[in-house]
C-alpha cells in the first residue's frame, strides 16, 4: 500500500539519482556527438553536451521500480517512458524529421495508454459529468483496428502535446526542468490531495529527477537535458495529470493540470498561433518564445527564469487554492468569505498573467529601445518599430552612432508578409 511519504522519498530518490548520474550523460554525450552547438536563436555561447535527459530517465526508471506498485500500468508507464526518452536520444543525435518524431511520440504515449491510463470521463464545472467510455470516433470503424475510443485517442493526443510543450518552453538554461519541478510538485500535492497516490508518487518522482538535472543545467548550464529529457518530463507530467486528476471526481479536475501547465501551454499556443499567422510551419524553429522576447528586451538568462517561475508558482499556486479553499460545497453553495478569497486569487493569477504577457514585454521593450537611441529618434517612431517587433518577431538593432534602427536582425528568419 502506497503512503504518502513514499511520494517524499521517491522525490529524494529521484533527486539524488539525477544529480549523481548527469555527469555520467555527459561525458557520454561528448564521446558519441550529441552536442548543442550555438546557433543564430541560441542563447548559450558555448558547444554544451544535450543527453542528460538519459539521466533523468534513470532516475525515474529506478524510483518508479522501489517506489511505485509493481502492475500492468506501472510498467506500461515505464516502457512508455523508455521509449520516448529513446526517441529524444535519437533526435538529440541525428536530428530525426519531424514527421518521424511525433511518430515515435505516438508509439511511445500509446504504451501506458492500452494498460488503462485513459480518461474516460470527467467533470466539468456548470456542466457536469462527461463520459468519453465506449464513445467511438466517427469514422473510424477501421478493419484493422475496430471502433478506436475517443477517451484512448484523446489521452494519446493529450500526452504527445505535453511531451512538445515542454521541449518547446527549453531554449533557456534551466527553464524548463524548473518548470517541470513547480508543476511536478504541484500535481503530486493534488494526487496525494485525491487519494490518487500512485499518481503522486509518479508526480514526485518527476520534480525529483527535474531537480537533479537542474542543479547542472542551472545557468551557466553544464549540460542541457535535450530532447531526451523535454519528450520524458512532458510524458511524465501528461501522465500523473491523467492518473492524478483527470481521473477523478473532482468539479474543478480539468482545470488543475490546465493551470500548473498554464505557463509552458500559453508560451506554446502564443508560438503556434503566429506561425500560423504567418503561413510558416508550426514545427520550424523561431525566436517567438517568451524567453527570446524577454532576451530581446535585454534580460538575462536568471533574471528570465525567475519571471518566468514566478509565473509559473503564482498560476500552481491557484490550483492548490481551487483544491484546498473550500469556498463551496459542490452543490452551488458558496461561502462568502472564502469566495472573495478565491476570487482574490484568481485576480492574482490574472494579473501575474497580464503583467509577463502586456506590460512587461511590451513597455518594457519600449524603454528599452528608448534608452537605446536616445533623442535621436522620435517616441512615435520607437512605438511603431516595438509594434511592429511584437506583431512579426524580427528585431532591428539601432545604429550605435545615429541611434536609427537599421536592417532585420541576420538571425531572425524570414517573414512571408513582407
Amino acid at each position: 500500500m502506497i503512503e504518502t511519504i513514499d511520494a517524499l522519498l521517491a522525490f529524494l530518490a529521484a533527486a539524488a539519482l539525477a544529480w549523481v548520474l548527469v555527469p555520467v550523460a555527459e561525458s557520454l554525450a561528448w564521446k558519441i556527438g550529441a552536442i548543442d552547438r550555438p546557433r543564430d536563436r541560441s542563447l548559450h555561447l558555448s558547444p554544451t553536451p544535450k543527453l542528460s535527459g538519459a539521466a533523468i530517465l534513470v532516475a525515474v526508471l529506478i524510483s518508479g521500480a522501489i517506489f511505485l506498485p509493481w502492475n500492468e500500468e506501472t510498467r506500461a508507464i515505464l516502457i512508455g517512458a523508455a521509449a520516448i526518452a529513446a526517441v529524444g536520444v535519437v533526435d538529440d543525435v541525428w536530428d530525426l524529421p519531424p514527421l518521424v518524431k511525433l511518430l515515435g511520440q505516438t508509439a511511445a504515449a500509446i504504451i501506458p495508454v492500452q494498460a488503462g491510463v485513459t480518461v474516460d470521463e470527467f467533470t466539468l464545472p456548470f456542466v457536469g459529468g462527461v463520459d468519453l467510455q465506449g464513445t467511438k470516433l466517427i469514422g473510424a470503424d477501421l478493419p484493422v483496428l475496430g471502433k478506436v475510443d475517443a477517451g484512448e485517442v484523446l489521452t494519446v493526443v493529450g500526452i504527445v502535446a505535453m511531451a512538445n510543450v515542454v521541449n518547446l518552453i527549453d531554449g533557456v538554461d534551466g527553464l524548463a526542468a524548473g518548470v517541470c519541478v513547480i508543476s511536478a510538485a504541484t500535481l503530486a500535492i493534488v494526487a496525494l490531495s485525491l487519494d490518487r497516490n500512485p499518481a503522486g508518487v509518479l508526480a514526485a518522482i518527476t520534480a525529483g529527477g527535474a531537480l537533479g538535472f537542474l542543479r547542472h543545467g542551472f545557468p551557466p548550464a553544464s549540460s542541457f537535458m535535450g530532447d531526451t529529457g523535454s519528450n520524458l518530463l512532458g510524458y511524465l507530467l501528461a501522465v500523473a495529470a491523467v492518473q492524478g486528476a483527470l481521473k477523478t471526481n473532482a468539479v474543478v479536475a480539468l482545470a488543475f493540470p490546465m493551470l500548473v501547465l498554464a505557463v509552458p501551454i500559453l508560451d506554446t499556443g502564443f508560438v503556434i498561433a503566429k506561425r500560423l499567422k504567418y503561413k510558416r510551419k508550426i514545427y520550424e524553429a523561431d525566436a517567438w518564445h517568451f524567453h527570446h522576447r524577454m532576451a530581446n528586451i535585454g534580460f538575462s538568462q536568471r533574471r528570465t527564469l525567475a519571471y518566468l517561475y514566478g509565473w509559473t508558482l503564482v498560476m500552481a499556486g491557484v490550483a492548490l487554492a481551487l483544491r484546498f479553499i473550500p469556498y463551496s460545497d459542490d452543490r452551488g453553495n458558496f461561502d462568502a468569505g472564502l469566495t472573495i478569497l478565491m476570487v482574490a486569487i484568481l485576480i492574482a493569477g490574472l494579473a501575474a498573467s497580464f503583467y509577463v504577457i502586456y506590460v512587461l514585454e511590451i513597455l518594457k521593450l519600449r524603454r528599452f529601445r528608448q534608452r537605446q537611441v536616445g533623442e535621436a529618434v522620435p517616441p512615435e517612431e520607437v512605438d511603431r518599430e516595438v509594434e511592429r517587433e511584437l506583431e512579426t518577431g524580427r528585431f532591428r538593432e539601432p545604429d550605435p552612432e545615429t541611434g536609427e534602427f537599421g536592417a532585420i536582425r541576420p538571425d531572425d528568419p524570414p517573414n512571408p508578409t513582407e
